[in-house]
């Protein structure tokens, strides 16, 4: 089961009502004991209804959530759909230029704050969630994926694990790079992250990017799962092909 409901979110350009997302396994409604591990995902317009998706197609994640009796509640929001880049403001954890879009003010650390005291918060009160760390995860896509890695590594006492999907590192590699390298994280860190073959090419050094983060995250004990996807691109089709690797990481053991 899927829930929606309107939430006020204070947006870069203002605030803002968005659509919330609220899946529930099946066991949700008859087990009234059972607490649940909760996924907190980014773009939460393109998670579930392909009618809600930005270009007509969904991850599917309720057809394989309910396909596989994943004991899991995911909790997701839309994102910022405003022209003037609200997306990329609100998903960016740095600022940054680029030559086609402009200077970008990063509001991801704001955007966190929100998820983290308001959204999960909000969460944690009305459902049956299990709130601690351990059971705390968040995922994403493109800069959903950025704000994912950045939100495992920039809040480890609130989000154990995350899969960060084709993540948007070209946007500020240098300030990844050192936000990984400075990072004190428990040692249960769990981090899923892919790149399809096929967008390697859409940014500048991505195939060099992507392995230096790879290596870093090893480096610093990450327990890490790091994959090329063959024939990948950046695109919800991808993505949903990809849930079966990310799902299977993020509830390991």
């Amino acid at each position: 089961m899927v829930k929606r409901w309107k939430v006020q979110f204070p947006a870069p350009t203002g605030p803002e009502e968005r659509t919330a997302y609220l899946y529930l396994p099946e066991s949700y409604q008859w087990d009234s004991g059972k607490r649940y591990p909760v996924l907190y995902m980014f773009d939460g317009h393109n998670v579930f209804f392909d009618s809600d998706a930005t270009y007509g197609k969904c991850w599917g994640m309720k057809e394989f959530m309910d396909r596989t009796e994943t004991q899991l509640i995911i909790a997701a929001v839309e994102c910022n759909h405003s022209p003037d880049n609200g997306r990329l403001k609100e998903y960016s954890p740095y600022s940054f230029s680029d030559p086609k879009l402009g200077e970008i003010e990063g509001l991801g650390k704001e955007t966190m704050e929100w998820f983290i005291h308001t959204f999960k918060a909000e969460i944690d009160r009305d459902y049956r969630t299990l709130p601690d760390r351990a059971h705390t995860f968040i995922a994403g896509s493109s800069m959903g994926g950025l704000m994912s890695l950045y939100a495992v590594l920039e809040y480890n006492q609130v989000y154990s694990r995350a899969a960060a999907l084709s993540p948007s590192l070209w946007t500020a590699p240098v300030r990844i790079k050192n936000l990984i390298k400075d990072a004190r994280l428990d040692p249960d860190t769990v981090i899923y992250m892919d790149y399809g073959s096929r967008e390697l090419s859409f940014h500048s050094g991505m195939a060099k990017i992507f392995g230096k983060v790879t290596e870093l995250l090893l480096t610093n004990r990450i327990m890490a799962e790091c994959r090329i996807v063959p024939g990948g691109n950046h695109c919800e089709a991808t993505w949903e092909k990809q849930i079966p690797f990310f799902m299977e990481t993020l509830m390991y053991n």
